[in-house]
């Protein structure tokens, strides 16, 4: 008897050290992978940022100076208030559009599956080919969209990408209507899951489309706007190749973003610790804002 337990107990380990290490062997690969390209550089970018460094030498200890430096660098502030004012556009109206295609595309419509895949394609369409298009689409002399301006009386359509007032506004457009078709998935995705039962008890109290939509399909859809929020947050914070392509920061600095200023002092004009001190900031803007979206979520299910 004590020989039989003895044996379950070893046969048990056995069973136990080898689950473990099949765990260790799929999980290995992956959590290198994120430790060399993601966890070291994320590390070595929070030592780099307190000194002056370039790729042809090595890193000088320079302490707070990068950081005093930004804060009497004009185009720094430029690029911060430049992608506060993408951000603070792109989130709302994306949030706005998708969520409406989801409710048109939440429905048993004939080709329903056809207009779905219309509004992902362009997700997973070439960012170059996008900016190319649109900026044939919105040229000043003869794009079409001017074009039709004109015709419908407009004696003065804008310049857009060419206009330091217009190109963020068509940025901003362009960038919704690529993004709008994930975000829409996922819209989809929340409507699924809320149950039909609800609309029906609230068309037989008399609730309108208008008092379903505010009562039953906004707080069914909280937990997937909330994700979607602080996705799409992150996302717009760290724009960088729609305007890359479309503008390349300009006419000047209208469009110019922290990303690509990060870009342009670290691999243009190579001065790597900088760039480093750059990029805290914009992970301290996006850290910062996402928590408030935690908190504020947080008291809002209480």
């Amino acid at each position: 008897m004590t020989t039989t337990v003895a044996e379950t107990r070893r046969r048990r380990g056995r069973v136990v050290a080898r689950n473990t290490a099949l765990g260790w062997a799929f999980l290995l690969p992956n959590f290198a992978g994120f430790t060399l390209l993601t966890l070291v550089p994320v590390g070595l970018l929070f030592y780099y940022a307190f000194t002056e460094w370039n790729v042809f030498g090595g890193a000088t200890w320079t302490g707070l100076e990068n950081f005093q430096q930004l804060v009497r660098d004009n185009s720094f502030w430029t690029a911060l208030g430049n992608t506060v004012y993408y951000a603070a556009f792109h989130i709302p109206l994306t949030l706005a559009v998708s969520l409406g295609l989801a409710l048109l595309l939440n429905r048993k419509l004939r080709g329903v599956a056809f207009f779905r895949t219309v509004a992902f394609f362009p997700y997973i369409t070439s960012i170059v080919a996008i900016a190319q298009i649109w900026n044939m689409l919105l040229s000043p002399g003869f794009g079409p969209v001017n074009e039709v301006l004109r015709f419908i009386g407009v004696a003065n359509p804008p310049g857009w990408t060419t206009s330091a007032d217009w190109s963020m506004p068509a940025v901003i457009v362009v960038s919704t209507w690529r993004d709008m078709g994930y975000y829409m998935l996922l819209f989809l995705a929340g409507l699924q899951t809320i149950p039909k039962q609800l609309h029906e008890a609230a068309m037989v109290d008399g609730a309108g489309a208008w008092d379903r939509f505010r009562a039953v399909t906004l707080p069914g859809l909280r937990p997937t706007t909330f994700f979607v929020t602080v996705l799409l947050t992150i996302n717009s914070f760290k724009v960088f190749d729609i305007i890359l392509v479309m503008t390349d920061g300009g006419p000047g600095q209208s469009t110019l973003v922290l990303s690509q200023y990060i870009f342009q002092k670290g691999f243009e004009e190579n001065q790597f610790g900088y760039a480093s001190a750059v990029s805290i900031v914009l992970f301290a803007l996006c850290f910062v804002v996402t928590i408030i979206q935690f908190m504020v979520n947080r008291r809002a299910t209480r």
